[in-house]
């Protein structure tokens, strides 16, 4: 059987200019500009975004805490020859707030995605120590919203009402059946 998903993108919004850019989640999308398009839909719903990235997901290194205790010998250094390029670096340092999953922590100069991790967990700019995940993003993946792109991206949110799911209550089954006796009773009149 063949595969018929499209393709995983990651997303990574940024709320202001002063905030760093943050994982919120995945989309599928046949192509870079509907994986954008499907980002903002379902992630931008309300007025709080100025920039979205979007990147295939097999162009990320995700690697845990725990895998590279496991495998210590993994970041070997190797002189692997290749060009220097930019990577993201993102990190997860707490268990704590569910939403965001990894943050923008800062970039790495390096030959591969392998080698900006192993500078980036050496390097001290990251505190290695308390990162539960790690996600190394080239730069040269990332699809972004451009300044020009604001209005059409964002601005149809500023008036879109948005509440929480709390706003809207619950209704036990007690009141259900009190209700529902209640309006029997006003239709028999």
């Amino acid at each position: 059987m063949t595969d018929t998903q499209w393709p995983r993108y990651e997303v990574f919004k940024q709320d202001n200019p002063k905030k760093p850019h943050e994982a919120v989640g995945s989309v599928h999308a046949p192509d870079d500009e509907l994986a954008l398009q499907n980002a903002r839909d379902v992630f931008v719903r309300r007025p709080s975004a100025v920039s979205l990235w979007v990147v295939l997901a097999s162009a990320i290194l995700m690697v845990t805490r725990e895998e590279l205790e496991e495998n210590p010998g993994w970041l070997v250094k190797t002189d692997d020859g290749g060009v220097v390029r930019p990577f993201h670096i993102f990190t997860k340092t707490s268990q704590r707030r569910s939403m965001t999953f990894v943050r923008h922590a800062g970039q790495i100069e390096a030959t591969s995605p392998e080698r900006a991790l192993q500078e980036a967990t050496e390097s001290g700019a990251f505190d290695a120590a308390n990162v539960w995940v790690w996600w190394v993003v080239p730069e040269d993946e990332i699809i972004r919203s451009e300044e020009d792109d604001i209005d059409s991206l964002f601005a149809p949110a500023v008036d879109k009402t948005y509440r929480q799911q709390t706003h809207y209550g619950f209704v036990s089954p007690r009141r259900q059946k009190y209700g529902r006796q209640k309006w029997d009773a006003d239709e028999r009149g």
